[in-house]
């Protein structure tokens, strides 16, 4: 892998990204862009590729050949020989990604203000005063500031989940990663997840988002990705990839989610009357 700065633009570019485990080819040349304020959607069946790709993209997964460009900086990947960057340069790669995951990863052990607060004081050296009063106005900002002082154990898996956001946003990332992060929450619980999605993509910050709620894709997402097998099925507008897709998988796969895009539709229409 080679490592080379780039002028500031917080987008996404992949090229040609591959990804095998144990001879399975799990990621087979794949190559997108993410534009600056832009949200992606990625769709498919299970075992498609999704969480890999998302993973590939702050080295969770090790990428065995392709090129990446997040944020600042570019690494082109080269099987067996790869080696990742010195410790300093992988934390100024990651600092660039905040990953949301489907469960949570909080610090058991520290209150809600304490998770939010541990990456600036530990990886950015903020001072604990401004890192405190930064991770209050994330807390507010996704509703929890009541519950700044509560431990992991007293908090709603909803809660949880946005803790969890705002602990990525402390990062101050220009780019935010979210892997299926509904997916382990009770239905009644997934509408307050989706609207601090929401709210953030109303800000303009550029997002990939690996879902399974198609409805709220359609709703939020620029471009919309849909994957099978390790490639890219499909990619274009949610008017296109979900609404009238082209690709006879993708036409069977959304086709599934018809009914609830008919209830969405119907509640437009009652709301604008």
């Amino acid at each position: 892998m080679t490592w080379k700065s780039e002028m500031p633009n917080p987008r996404i570019r992949i090229d040609g990204l591959r990804k095998a485990f144990n001879g399975h080819v799990v990621l087979k040349d794949i190559s997108l862009e993410v534009e600056t304020g832009e949200v992606l959607a990625l769709i498919g069946p299970s075992g498609s590729g999704k969480s890999t790709l998302l993973r590939c993209l702050n080295l969770l997964t090790v990428p065995d050949g392709g090129q990446i460009t997040v944020g600042d900086f570019t690494l082109k990947f080269h099987g067996k020989l790869t080696a990742l960057p010195s410790t300093r340069k992988l934390a100024q790669f990651r600092a660039q990604t905040g990953m949301v995951f489907q469960h949570f990863n909080l610090f058991t052990h520290m209150t809600a203000l304490q998770n939010v607060m541990e990456g600036p004081v530990t990886v950015l050296k903020t001072p604990r005063p401004q890192a405190e009063a930064q991770a209050r106005a994330l807390l507010q900002k996704v509703g929890l500031l009541d519950r700044a002082d509560y431990f992991p154990d007293k908090l709603s898996g909803g809660q949880k989940q946005r803790v969890a956001i705002a602990r990525a946003l402390a990062m101050q990332p220009s780019v935010m990663l979210f892997d299926e992060a509904t997916s382990a929450l009770d239905p009644e619980l997934v509408g307050e997840v989706l609207g601090v999605i929401r709210a953030l993509a109303k800000e303009g910050m550029t997002m990939i988002l690996v879902t399974h709620e198609i409805a709220f894709a359609r709703d939020v997402a620029d471009q919309v990705i849909f994957m099978r097998d390790g490639v890219v099925a499909e990619y274009g507008p949610p008017s296109q990839v979900i609404d009238n897709p082209q690709n006879d998988a993708t036409r069977a796969f959304v086709g599934r989610f018809q009914a609830s895009f008919n209830q969405q539709d119907a509640a437009a229409n009652l709301a604008t009357q």
